[in-house]
């Protein structure tokens, strides 16, 4: 025995179907829009975690950086207060008198070389000034000598050593700066033009 089909129930069965293909349709289609928000916020999360990173790395980098400028500043300070005692120890071995025990002045010069080392492990170094052009960064002008060996503004002598730790200058050098020499006054005429009287 056969069944037969009605043509009503293959409409329903159309229909059906469609509905169920515009429901799964629709729930794909919301799926995807879950998908493409949740991919969204991941990215910008990875984004975020990203920024944050390289923000934590220049911190550190900039904490690092003040840790080792306070710790320069802290030395810089100290051999600043120290600098005078080693101006009097050059000094002293500059104006050293006629008959001083040698043994004395070679000890006063091994001191004096020890306590160099020392500021020099912390980075201290002398500004080198004679024979070099004056740069106010360095130097401290304080007077002029004439010269006619030297080129105007270059350093000739120098009145207190001036030091720098790495960039930084801790003490300018007290300097005297070349300057041509003043021509002597010429007989001629008055500032007004006029030739001076006979």
């Amino acid at each position: 025995m056969t069944t037969r089909k009605y043509p009503h129930e293959s409409h329903e069965g159309e229909r059906h179907q469609e509905t169920m293909d515009a429901a799964a349709a629709k729930q794909v289609a919301s799926m995807e829009g879950k998908i493409a928000e949740l991919e969204a916020a991941a990215a910008e999360g990875k984004d975020r975690h990203l920024r944050m990173a390289a923000d934590f790395e220049n911190y550190k980098k900039r904490a690092r950086q003040e840790q080792l400028e306070t710790i320069q500043h802290a030395s810089a300070e100290l051999i600043n207060r120290l600098l005078p005692g080693l101006d009097d120890l050059h000094k002293a071995l500059d104006h050293a008198p006629k008959g001083v025990d040698p043994s004395w002045l070679k000890g006063v010069e091994l001191s004096v070389r020890k306590l160099e080392e020392a500021f020099a492990a912390h980075g201290l170094e002398a500004i080198k000034s004679v024979g070099t052009r004056f740069d106010p960064k360095l130097h401290e002008a304080v007077g002029h000598e004439e010269s006619d060996e030297h080129p105007e503004d270059t350093v000739v002598s120098e009145l207190r050593r001036g030091y720098r730790i790495r960039d930084r200058v801790v003490r300018p050098a007290l300097v005297k700066l070349a300057r041509r020499p003043s021509l002597p006054a010429v007989d001629g005429p008055d500032r007004d033009g006029s030739p001076d009287p006979a």
